[in-house]
């Protein structure tokens, strides 16, 4: 079997470099899905009470299309089947997680496609609630798909948090074509899914960003919230604001701190402190291939890092990458423009001064993000993530997608599972304890289409669970997208 391509490269380190990490790395189980693909990201509950986490997982079939097994949940021993529900249309978002029936098992808020939006049980999947546009709908009021949920304070006096959500992006419109319905920002009730308030962009355009929160516990009102507009042919602007704004309807005191002439802002930011003042600051990927930070104090400018011709569409990961105790960021970017993007390209930048101190290109185009924990006990984080490459089988040429790490002191590539045939586009992996055995999982997800890299098949996937021997003796702050609890939010004193 012959690797070619920018595999070439990678494959010389994989012999010599964490062979007693692979040495000791299994895979636990595999599940194969036939019929469906996945653009979400899997996060973990222990939903049948067995003391392991299970694994919740969005997909569905081609767009604009009913699956009946658009959320998945899988058990976490074995990855069998525990329950499935239906969609009309994908559900690409990944499950926001909060137990609103008083059950003991948090439940699943999945996010997709064509106004999509469901709070299923999470013990039995079954629909709590539907979103239906047409309670909104009476003055023509639009509704798009829906991105990642953040569950803030109780808004509506039931005793539960309540949801703010972004809403937005209609993809009836041709790509190039600026006229496109603003978007907006929702806060929902969790246990009913009534929208108890709403606010448009302040700039009237669309939104795909899920947005993030800096919560203040003692005045909700007054946390401040990151939200980006534009897609990738149309400009947009980066924007914090606060709830309050949002609860009173009208975001247009919000500040403007960035601006996409050509293209906007995707990817969900994150909230980190990168000067050490004990205020988080903003840290965001605009879609022309820029990194942005942003004084939370005061919104001034702190630093900018751009990858020349490059695109961003994932978010970044967040870790202590060198010797000290400022938060660094691992960014994969798409190599070319939207609608030709084929390789990736990645960075480690140092958060202290927004120098690039590692670069590489590894594997096929892809939104997967990176993940972060350390592998080797050195207090030094290192980065996994899914990369895609093509291999020779036979005389056909096939995709395979694994796990790769990166070592930033040593400045290893490494392959951390066995290449499995198929391709990767967007879900980003779940590390962390799976089994609370005091060993790290992986779990990661693949469609079984071995043969097309620059678009998601739904044809059928497959989700891994691989146990390693990496002991987990300290908190994983970014083990998921958007960080280990799903908010965006990098906390430097986590604990387990």
């Amino acid at each position: 079997m012959k690797v070619f391509g920018i595999a070439l490269v990678i494959v010389a380190s994989f012999c010599i470099y964490y062979f007693f990490l692979r040495k000791t790395t299994s895979e636990r189980w595999t599940k194969t899905l036939p019929g469906v693909g996945t653009f979400s990201s899997p996060r973990v509950e222990d939903i049948n009470g067995d003391g392991v986490m299970d694994i919740l997982i969005g997909a569905g079939k081609a767009e604009f299309e009913h699956c009946d097994s658009a959320m998945i949940a899988l058990d976490g021993k074995s990855g069998e089947l525990i329950w499935g529900n239906s969609a009309n249309d994908q559900m690409f978002g990944s499950a926001g997680l909060y137990d609103i029936n008083a059950d003991g098992v948090r439940d699943a808020f999945f996010a997709g496609r064509s106004v999509e939006f469901q709070a299923l049980d999470g013990k039995t999947g079954k629909a709590i609630w539907k979103f239906d546009s047409s309670q909104y709908s009476a003055n023509g009021e639009k509704w798009f798909n829906f991105y990642n949920p953040q569950f803030i304070h109780d808004v509506d006096g039931d005793g539960l948090k309540d949801i703010l959500i972004s809403n937005g992006g209609d993809i009836k419109v041709p790509p190039f074509n600026p006229n496109r319905a603003a978007g907006k920002l929702a806060i929902m009730s969790s246990a009913t899914g009534k929208v108890l308030s709403e606010a448009y962009m302040p700039d009237d355009k669309e939104i795909y960003m899920s947005v993030a929160v800096d919560f203040n516990q003692q005045n909700p009102g007054s946390s401040r919230i990151i939200f980006g507009t534009g897609g990738e042919t149309v400009g947009g602007n980066l924007f914090v604001g606060t709830i309050q704004m949002v609860l009173d309807g009208d975001l247009s005191a919000s500040t403007k701190i960035a601006t996409g002439p050509k293209k906007g802002f995707i990817a969900p930011p994150a909230w980190v402190d990168v000067n050490e003042d004990g205020v988080l600051d903003i840290v965001v990927n605009s879609v022309d291939g820029r990194v942005l930070t942003f004084n939370g104090k005061n919104l001034d400018p702190l630093w900018t890092v751009r990858l020349p011709y490059t695109e961003a569409y994932t978010t970044m990961a967040i870790g202590r990458f060198n010797a000290d105790h400022v938060p660094d960021f691992f960014i994969s970017f798409a190599k070319g423009r939207w609608p030709y993007l084929k390789w990736t390209k990645q960075a480690m930048i140092n958060g202290s001064d927004g120098k690039i101190q590692f670069l590489d290109s590894l594997g096929y185009y892809q939104t997967s993000s990176p993940v972060v924990a350390d592998l080797n006990g050195d207090k030094i984080d290192e980065v996994l993530l899914s990369v895609d490459y093509e291999i020779m089988d036979g005389a056909d040429k096939v995709f395979n997608t694994n796990i790769f790490t990166i070592d930033f002191t040593s400045k290893k590539v490494s392959q951390l599972t066995e290449g499995i045939p198929g391709h990767n586009l967007s879900s980003t992996p779940w590390i962390g304890d799976l089994d609370n055995d005091g060993y790290l999982e992986v779990i990661y997800c693949n469609s079984t289409d071995k043969h097309n890299e620059l678009s998601q098949s739904f044809d059928g996937m497959q989700v891994h669970c691989i146990s390693t021997s990496v002991p987990v003796k300290t908190a994983i702050k970014w083990g998921a997208y958007m960080g280990s609890n799903y908010d965006g939010v990098f906390r430097n004193d986590a604990k387990l």
